[in-house]
């Protein structure tokens, strides 16, 4: 009976393990990939910049949101490996204003999708200001995931 246990507890030791370092793998692999990314979106944007020149600032905007987009992405990867393996929620909060943003300079033909995206806009804002003025508390993690010491 014992020996049942101690191997159900290893298995519940290993499993959560394994499965957090395939995500780690994953993420580092998406972190590449998207450095990648920014990194020709950074040749694309100074292409941009040499063969229109100032004339086309929506396409000029729209190429320094996307940058930022790629940025926000690769700093909230490292992020979650900086603080415990947990994404912050405010990243996820930058991320979805600054494609908002992006939205209404692109795609502002039609003033009822700008009102739209404007709004979401500001429901980001508020939930931001809110999860600031809240206190920072963590869950405490479970006895499986706590970390050997």
């Amino acid at each position: 009976m014992n020996k049942k246990k101690m191997d159900l507890a290893m298995a519940l030791n290993i499993i959560p393990k394994v499965l957090q370092l395939f995500l780690n793998f994953c993420l580092v692999l998406l972190a590449l990939i998207l450095s990648f990314l920014l990194i020709k979106e950074l040749t694309v944007f100074f292409k941009v910049l040499m063969t229109v020149g100032s004339s086309d600032y929506k396409l000029f905007l729209a190429n320094i949101l996307i940058f930022f987009l790629y940025f926000e992405f690769i700093t909230m990867i490292v992020k979650y490996f900086k603080e415990d393996y947990h994404f912050p929620l405010r990243y996820f909060l930058y991320i979805g204003i600054t494609a908002m943003i992006r939205l209404i300079i692109v795609e502002h033909d039609h003033p009822i999708d700008t009102l739209i995206y404007s709004i979401v806009i500001l429901i980001l804002i508020i939930g931001y200001f809110i999860m600031n003025i809240t206190p920072l508390e963590r869950p405490i993690r479970s006895k499986i995931i706590k970390k050997s010491e």
